[in-house]
């Protein structure tokens, strides 16, 4: 059951009285990346704020974007999925779901978080600023989702749908001319390993590091028992999927 007595995601009382709250300064260059003032900018500095920062801060846990990045996913995946029902109107469910998945994954959306440098403006707690965890595909997604939110809060869903839609354009652009998503990596790698005869591509974790809530895994894949390929990520998938990239341009000369 939903708790009704929660903390509004909108109530800033306990950052706004910290005296190291989020600077105007920094959302007012935000908002100049973006191409708009929030109307409410104090869901805009909710928003950039990771849990980190307010355990380190004696901020409320609630003041800090989890409860945004809940919304935000599903206000990503409505506005991309009615964009490619119209885009591509040829395409089958199974289609469509796939190329959905690959733009709201955690890469593409840190991806598109890099672009717009949203990593520079999060306040986050000492121990995650050492180990650079700003620039964690895991911290950059899910700002990025609550950044999404606070939009959509802020100015609608028609004005949140366009910004998307700009936001997203490079990934979008890249699924219509190869009419589908990507390739997924380790399906590539495999297939390419198998069709020269070699053993299928084992991947074994290396090492995890970081907190609990916010874990950094390496995995290395090995093909005929030598490792060909390491990857990062904060999920043994997205590690995964990194760690085929690397031993697909390794193995096919590309690097």
């Amino acid at each position: 059951m939903v708790n009704s007595s929660a903390p509004s995601p909108l109530g800033l009382m306990g950052l706004s009285r910290n005296r190291t709250a989020p600077t105007r300064a920094k959302i007012k260059a935000l908002e100049a990346t973006l191409g708009f003032s929030f109307k409410d900018p104090s869901i805009l500095h909710l928003a950039l704020v990771h849990r980190s920062y307010c355990n380190e801060n004696g901020i409320d846990p609630a003041e800090c974007y989890e409860r945004l990045e809940f919304l935000g996913d599903a206000v990503l995946e409505l506005a991309v999925s009615t964009e490619l029902y119209t885009r591509f109107p040829d395409a089958d469910e199974g289609e469509l779901t796939k190329t959905r998945s690959s733009l709201v994954r955690r890469e593409t959306l840190a991806s598109i978080a890099r672009r717009i440098d949203l990593g520079s403006y999060l306040f986050v707690g000492k121990g995650v600023e050492i180990t650079h965890g700003r620039e964690q595909d895991s911290v950059l997604a899910a700002a990025f989702e609550a950044l999404i939110a606070a939009i959509y809060i802020d100015q609608g869903n028609e004005f949140t749908r366009q910004l998307i839609l700009k936001l997203i354009n490079v990934e979008l652009s890249q699924a219509e001319k190869s009419d589908g998503p990507p390739e997924n990596p380790k399906s590539q790698l495999q297939e390419m390993v198998q069709g020269q005869g070699m053993d299928p591509p084992v991947y074994q974790l290396a090492r995890s590091t970081g907190p609990d809530h916010d874990p950094v895994f390496t995995v290395e894949v090995l093909v005929n028992g030598q490792v060909v390929g390491t990857g990062t990520g904060g999920k043994k998938s997205d590690a995964e999927g990194a760690a085929a990239r690397a031993a697909y341009a390794a193995l096919s000369g590309q690097v």
